[in-house]
């Protein structure tokens, strides 16, 4: 039997910033985000929303269309999935700052991470941005604004003048931007409700934040990601929010893409004890303040940095922290149900058959995560290899005959079970995503270790067809073990 959630809502996050699905295995995801115990999604469409007009420049090579953006709007509601749009609006926006057009822009010239607060150019931006999305979006009770992480706020030229005036700070320039997002928010669309990742507002002095008038206008966001999330701190941050007049509060956990940019698989337990943690803080916070947790699944750190676990390969996560907030703990009876739904013999494992969607990319990117380094770095720890064809001696291409015996055929074996594996994974892969998501998943996961395999083989090649120089100290007779 469940327990009653204190989260009513409990939206799963799409990064779509890397690796975005095809809108096919959306259409097979979302019934399982329903039956794990999901009733919405925040869709963090980035440079895959089907902009327009000016800004048409913003779409990724493979954007989805206008078509393709309603069908996941209609598949998500036959799953009884709310949407929530996520459009960023000051910082995190290198995909929009990074283009010419809007370079000038920046909070700081060199960086594209921060959008300027002073022009009047950058609210009407952000604004055709939220207008946009939200027209394919009619109806969406919440839009996420963002403001998360504005990195170099106040160093702009504009803003040290701006700072150097009485009264004003770093805090009301954040304030200021905020409540004129989210009033245009209000003004252009009265039926959403903006929300905002807190983390710019935290530190915020109480009576500022009171006095703002941006408790009135949108809805925090509380995120902690860590497996040692401070509960206490966490409810007096509740306490003083709710002393400011924000009327609702909503939580953000996360189930991947959160314990290192180049994680290729979930630490669980450590998702696992993160969602704990949040029931405890909701069980201790003002009562009736949490409105829902959105469940972060980020897929980059940011818009440059390298792609973290896959959307399939995080699934098992997902499923365990939902069900977990459904039955108020993990106990043993909560880890079979998890098994069960997803077909999964073991949680943590890619063991066995399992059946959920994506199941067979978990488990070859399970399998390449863990064993092919180190069955690379074996192989070249071999004494053969570091005893007659090491470093020195492939650069001169030299080698005892014998040797090629030993070691030719097993770099051949190891190359030839990798390449008929990684072969599987590319073809799973290219079923669910666009092929430059599978190109840098596979260079950066795959290739490296491919090619030193290849690499081996072509100088073990060279080698053996070259003649054999006299060289004193070095006898190519003398071992033939």
């Amino acid at each position: 039997m469940s327990h009653p959630t204190p989260f009513k809502m409990r939206l799963v996050h799409l990064d779509l910033k890397g690796a975005p699905p095809r809108v096919s295995y959306f259409s097979e995801i979302f019934p399982l985000f329903h039956a794990l115990g999901a009733n919405g999604l925040l869709i963090e469409y980035e440079d895959m929303f089907p902009y327009e007009g000016h800004l048409r420049l913003l779409r990724a090579t493979h954007a989805y269309s206008p078509s393709e953006v309603t069908e996941i709007l209609r598949l998500a509601e036959l799953s009884k999935l709310e949407v929530v749009p996520l459009v960023q609006t000051f910082g995190h926006m290198e995909f929009v700052l990074k283009h010419t057009a809007f370079a000038h822009l920046r909070e700081v010239a060199p960086f594209p991470s921060t959008l300027n607060p002073h022009e009047a150019e950058s609210l009407a931006l952000v604004g055709a941005m939220i207008d946009q999305v939200l027209e394919l979006h009619r109806g969406a009770r919440w839009v996420h604004i963002g403001c998360d992480e504005v990195c170099h706020l106040g160093e702009g030229e504009a803003s040290r003048q701006w700072l150097q005036q009485e009264q004003n700070s770093q805090a009301k320039l954040c304030l200021s931007h905020v409540r004129a997002v989210a009033s245009h928010v209000l003004a252009r669309h009265p039926g959403t409700t903006p929300l905002v990742w807190d983390d710019m507002l935290r530190d915020i002095p109480q009576d500022q934040l009171t006095a703002s008038g941006v408790p009135q206008l949108v809805e925090p966001v509380l995120w902690d990601y860590g497996a040692d999330l401070d509960i206490h701190s966490k409810v007096l941050l509740m306490e003083k929010y709710q002393e400011c007049g924000f009327s609702r509060l909503w939580a953000a956990s996360a189930f991947k893409g959160a314990t290192g940019a180049t994680q290729a698989l979930p630490h669980i337990e450590h998702h696992l004890r993160n969602h704990v943690q949040w029931l405890q803080v909701a069980g201790s916070g003002p009562a009736d303040m949490l409105q829902g947790i959105i469940l972060t699944g980020w897929q980059r750190y940011d818009h440059f940095s390298v792609l973290c676990e896959l959307l399939p390969v995080g699934i098992p996560s997902l499923a365990a922290c939902l069900q977990l907030l459904l039955h108020g703990g993990f106990a043993e009876h909560v880890r079979l149900r998890v098994e069960h739904l997803l077909g999964l013999p073991s949680l943590g494992t890619a063991q066995g058959t399992s059946s959920f969607p994506g199941s067979d990319i978990h488990a070859l990117v399970t399998q390449v995560s863990l064993h092919l380094r180190s069955s690379v770095d074996t192989l070249l720890g071999n004494r053969y290899i570091t005893g007659w064809f090491s470093p020195y001696h492939r650069r001169r291409k030299l080698i005892h005959p014998v040797m090629i015996q030993h070691i030719q055929p097993e770099v051949l074996s190891l190359l030839g079970r990798w390449s008929a594996l990684v072969q599987q994974l590319e073809t799973a892969l290219q079923l669910a995503f666009y092929p430059d998501a599978v190109e840098e998943w596979l260079e950066e996961n795959v290739r490296p270790s491919m090619q030193q395999l290849q690499d081996l083989l072509q100088d073990l090649s060279e080698a053996a067809h070259r003649p054999l120089p006299p060289s004193p100290g070095w006898d190519p007779g003398r071992d033939c073990r």
